[in-house]
């Protein structure tokens, strides 16, 4: 037969298996509290708002009339790269763009062709990302797969006040000035932002359209019906009545 169960051992083992328990539970706590810190750093959880572009209506493209810059930084290989935008003979189109956004993805797949962006004869085309510090320079290799020219530029983002991506500055290399820029869902409305611009510059060449020295007026009536800007499009006239008498 067994002797007599010895309460107090037992009170004592129920005692030590319950603060071992508690130290257990404690230990636990602690490393998932740490889990979660790291976790918070590493920016788990946090819901952060894209940028959104201001709204720009691209029907228009009208110039802005902002400074241009030149543009420095890197190639998505790493090396050092600079791009004249001021005095060039050449118009560029500016193309901001990332590689985590979803909507930038037709945009880089339409660089990557090679073939006909539909664009005006001569113009350059650079897409632009933010610098390796604020970009995944291997994210942009992999995107930038064709033969268009990309550069790494935080500072370009800045100069233009870029507020977002996708984005598009049209820069007219012989002003210095900004001759369009706006948003885009597609790349047929980049092509419209641009055609309107160089539109707009030749009507007030050309006396806002009207014909001069034998008919060169029909000759900008094609180039805009080739745009695909018709008579009474919109974009042909100021939506604001000119100011007469003592408010001119």
């Amino acid at each position: 037969m067994c002797g007599p169960i010895d309460v107090t051992a037992l009170d004592g083992i129920q005692a030590t298996a319950t603060v071992l328990l508690g130290l257990l539970v404690v230990g636990l706590l602690k490393s998932h509290a740490e889990i979660l810190r790291q976790l918070h750093e590493l920016g788990a959880g946090r819901t952060e708002e894209a940028p959104q572009p201001v709204p720009v209506d691209l029907a228009v493209g009208g110039s802005t009339g902002a400074k241009a810059h030149d543009i420095s930084g890197f190639t998505p290989d790493g090396e050092s790269a600079a791009i004249a935008v001021l005095g060039a003979p050449h118009e560029t189109l500016l193309a901001f763009l990332s590689s985590g956004c979803l909507t930038c993805n037709g945009f880089w797949e339409a660089l990557g062709d090679g073939g006909d962006l539909g664009l005006p004869a001569g113009m350059r085309v650079v897409a632009v990302t933010k610098g390796p510090g604020d970009e995944s320079e291997s994210a942009v290799r992999v995107l930038a797969t064709g033969g268009q020219t990309v550069l790494m530029s935080t500072e370009a983002w800045s100069d233009y006040q870029v507020p977002g991506s996708p984005y598009f500055v049209h820069v007219d290399g012989t002003t210095g000035r900004v001759a369009g820029e706006g948003t885009a869902a597609a790349w047929d409305q980049v092509v419209g932002l641009v055609a309107r611009a160089a539109g707009d510059r030749r009507r007030l060449r050309n006396g806002a359209g009207r014909p001069r020295d034998g008919g060169r007026g029909d000759h900008i009536d094609q180039e805009l019906t080739a745009a695909g800007i018709l008579p009474g499009d919109p974009s042909l006239y100021p939506t604001t009545p000119p100011l007469t008498g003592d408010n001119a």
